[in-house]
């Protein structure tokens, strides 16, 4: 059985066990279960659920493994012969899940 799940504006394909790294989910510490609500797809061997545009009463929970930061990306603007040059890093807070189970 798996289910596509939203959050964070992206969607992702999950299964019970699988490990998952999301933008950051700021009310979530660690070893903390959170439910994801927002479940757009179920399938398993029988059947497939789709949402319009969520599937009504299927949750996804999953406990929350780590919060940390995603590698430092450089950010590099110039226009040439103006002098004009400017360098900015950024660096992507994330929460790295656990999907624990998904409930019907």
């Amino acid at each position: 059985m798996y289910a596509i799940i939203k959050t964070g504006g992206k969607q992702y394909k999950v299964e019970k066990g699988s490990n998952l790294v999301v933008d950051k989910i700021d009310k979530a510490q660690k070893n903390q279960e959170i439910v994801l609500k927002e479940v757009l797809l179920l399938s398993d061997e029988q059947k497939t659920l789709i949402g319009k545009p969520i599937v009504e009463g299927i949750t996804v929970t999953a406990k929350v493994i780590s919060q940390k930061r995603a590698p430092k990306i450089l950010v590099f603007k110039k226009k040439p012969k103006k002098g004009y040059k400017k360098l900015q890093g950024h660096r992507q807070y994330l929460t790295e899940l656990e999907i624990t189970g998904i409930s019907v």
